[in-house]
């Protein structure tokens, strides 16, 4: 694996800055596992894609405004 493997574009103005306001607003990006389709949907269509013993996992991390500076030995 290389990291080059992870570089996609990505341009500004899909790059959320603040929550919705109507948070049931949200996009929604489904992954079909066994074809590999993608579907954009809205987040009010999670129900339809949930099936019986699914588990959700919530995240309710919060992101900090701070930033961490590092620097390898060899000097990248």
């Amino acid at each position: 694996m290389n990291v080059s493997d992870f570089h996609f574009d990505l341009p500004d103005e899909l790059i959320a800055r603040y929550p919705l306001k109507e948070r049931s607003a949200s996009r929604l990006l489904s992954l079909d596992g066994l074809s590999g389709q993608t579907t954009h949907l809205k987040f009010t269509d999670l129900p339809d894609l949930l099936q019986p013993g699914d588990l959700l996992v919530f995240n309710n991390t919060r992101v900090i405004p701070a930033r961490l500076f590092g620097q390898k030995e060899t000097g990248g």
